[in-house]
């Protein structure tokens, strides 16, 4: 293998690592699942939220406050533009659309689609890339009406409805029970 090939895999590599930090993200946020959420931030990041900004253990704290409200929310990611700095650097444009219901702090069940970007700055530490700075831009604000009926009736015979961790089947995938 070339050297020139050699770095064109390397870049390759680099790229997968930083889309799969970014599908991670979105599995902890839409899923609730904490684990996931923090495994696509360096412990001194930081996050500009809209409503949340400031270092990233507090961005958790306002998530986990969601949660407990019982929300659904989906984030679908596309546009993923990655400009390296170095070797140790990237910043990431990624567009989202997030479908989101629950109830806010005042118990007023609402729902909202968003669509925006997420301007990322990426660092590699060891061989590891995740999201040092976070500012989220918003493109788009849909509030739409909530339904009335609950999921079960709405879904009907569409079976399993997807659920929050541990319990949604992606935690299952090749598990016994």
């Amino acid at each position: 293998m070339t050297p020139e090939q050699l770095d064109t895999l390397h870049v390759l590599a680099d790229r997968a690592a930083i889309e799969d930090c970014l599908h991670r993200y979105c599995r902890g946020i839409d899923r609730a699942d904490e684990v996931a959420l923090r495994s696509a931030y360096w412990p001194d990041a930081t996050d500009c939220h809209g409503a949340y900004q400031g270092p990233v253990e507090g961005f958790f704290e306002w998530v986990r406050a969601a949660w407990s409200r019982g929300p659904r929310n989906i984030h679908v990611l596309s546009n993923i533009l990655i400009a390296f700095r170095g070797q140790a650097g990237a910043e990431v444009e990624s567009t989202f659309t997030a479908h989101q219901r629950g109830s806010g702090p005042d118990g007023v069940v609402r729902q909202v689609m968003l669509i925006g970007r997420y301007c990322d700055l990426f660092e590699k530490r060891g061989d590891v890339w995740r999201i040092a700075a976070r500012t989220v831009v918003y493109d788009w604000v849909e509030e739409q009406t909530p339904p009335e009926t609950p999921d079960s009736a709405r879904f009907g015979p569409r079976q399993p409805i997807g659920s929050i961790w541990p319990d949604d089947p992606v935690y299952h995938i090749g598990r016994n029970g």
